[in-house]
């Protein structure tokens, strides 16, 4: 796992906790993800794990997270990176 260009103080840590809840879901065979309810279940706000997902999206070797949608709250597609 790769969490480089972390720059805010603390969020190195929310990416962790993000990567854990994504692999969660996967497992659980989930494959879309609202900011929004990732934000409720984690104690984060929406705009803090946008800003974090985007910077996994480009820093997270395990897992390719693609911006899907923007209705209502932005959506999520996560998958396991092929090795």
């Amino acid at each position: 796992m790769s969490l480089n260009g972390s720059t805010e103080t603390g969020s190195a840590s929310t990416q962790v906790k993000i990567l854990h809840y994504l692999k969660s879901g996967l497992e659980a065979g989930k494959r879309y993800f609202k900011s929004k309810y990732i934000a409720k279940d984690l104690g984060l706000s929406p705009k803090e794990v946008g800003t974090n997902l985007a910077i996994l999206a480009d820093t997270c070797s395990e897992l390719e997270i693609l911006r899907w949608s923007y209705s209502n709250s932005t959506t999520w597609k996560v998958t396991p990176r092929a090795a």
